[in-house]
């Protein structure tokens, strides 16, 4: 276990934080959400209409918020955009190209005996990966495969925040270019506060005919922007042991009584909060170096879906759950070796690099 220190007004501990263990458990409490869902169990556990998963992905945006913001006013802008893309998009390629090139033939065998019909029955392999590469995902079928589940025809149900998570990184990425917004916390407050206002008044969007995804962006991008207030706040006035539990209080009671829009409100509250609690909370020295929630996040549905094929649900929930724990942190550690952290170096290698010829020039 990493040791823990806490900081009183000074700034956040980067390197001496439970992060990327938060990440890990937010991941795996969307993991655990979607088994209901998996193995036609109903929609599990709810709070406001809203399932622990979606309040897990709320988790992981104000995080994202906090860290992109930082990110964002320590690179310049093209090296920002390269880093945002390396981190989100060859993991997720990948990852389509496994579900086409691996998962989805296993679960034809399984289901039909063969592979006869595979690579041209719609949605064909090349369909769903072409369909996706953009990030929104349209495709969530492949053939005649996962017809026999009790949540069929669906082969990543996870993937689609993905878009909304980059769309975000945009509008931190543009509003960067402004001094105003590097100097103070009011130009995130701001957008942060219209975010909230836009999703209050969601309903409107509908009936100006506005496509879905208007309000998808609008329900998440509170949630980034909150992490982004946290950032700005707890980088000019350090980290308090007190504002950090008040802030906890104010989430939770927002978030319990306030039915709607009392989540998003809550966003700044909630990061700060958990912000903190990662400078207490100890995590293993192995996932303080490897951050494997991100493959964890992407793999997890697939692995749900082939185990519940493969006969996995006949002996219960708690067991369904750990097999596709235990199987998902196989892929996830697979996916952080020899994807994420090889493309990330690469990236950073040639960022520095870039630097070093720009400071022996001048």
């Amino acid at each position: 276990m990493t040791a823990r220190t806490f900081f009183e007004g000074k700034s956040y501990p980067y390197r001496l934080n439970s992060l990327n263990l938060f990440r890990l458990v937010l991941a795996a409490i969307v993991l655990f959400a979607h088994s209901w869902y998996i193995a036609g169990r109903g929609t599990g556990p709810q709070l406001h209409g809203e399932n622990l998963g979606g309040w897990a992905v709320a988790g992981f945006f104000v995080l994202s918020g906090f860290l992109i913001t930082r990110s964002r006013l320590r690179t310049s802008a093209g090296d920002y955009l390269l880093h945002r893309v390396a981190r989100i998009y060859p993991a997720f390629l990948v990852c389509l190209i496994a579900t086409v090139a691996l998962f989805a033939p296993i679960a034809a065998l399984l289901e039909h005996g063969t592979l006869d019909g595979y690579l041209s029955t719609p949605v064909t392999p090349l369909q769903y990966v072409w369909g996706n590469l953009g990030l929104a995902i349209s495709s969530y079928d492949i053939g005649a495969t996962l017809d026999s589940v009790p949540y069929p025809n669906a082969w990543n149900g996870s993937l689609w925040t993905l878009y909304y998570e980059f769309l975000c990184y945009l509008v931190v990425w543009v509003a960067g270019a402004f001094a105003i917004f590097r100097r103070t916390v009011f130009p995130a407050t701001l957008i942060f506060v219209f975010s909230v206002i836009i999703w209050m008044n969601i309903d409107l969007a509908g009936r100006l005919g506005l496509d879905p995804s208007f309000g998808l962006f609008f329900k998440l991008l509170p949630f980034f922007m909150g992490g982004a207030c946290a950032y700005f706040v707890i980088d000019r006035f350090g980290l308090n042991r007190w504002i950090g539990i008040g802030s906890l209080l104010v989430a939770a009671l927002l978030i319990a009584f306030v039915p709607g829009w009392g989540g998003q409100a809550s966003s700044p509250f909630l990061a700060y909060g958990l912000l903190f609690l990662a400078t207490l909370i100890p995590q293993p020295e192995w996932i303080a170096h490897n951050d494997i929630s991100y493959g964890f996040y992407i793999y997890a549905w697939p692995m749900q879906q082939l185990v519940a094929l493969a006969g996995g649900l006949q002996w219960g929930m708690l067991v369904y759950i750990l097999i596709t724990v235990v199987g998902t942190i196989i892929l996830a550690a697979l996916s952080w070796f020899f994807v994420e952290r090889p493309c990330m170096r690469r990236v950073r290698g040639r960022s520095a690099a870039s630097k070093h010829a720009v400071n022996a020039r001048t």
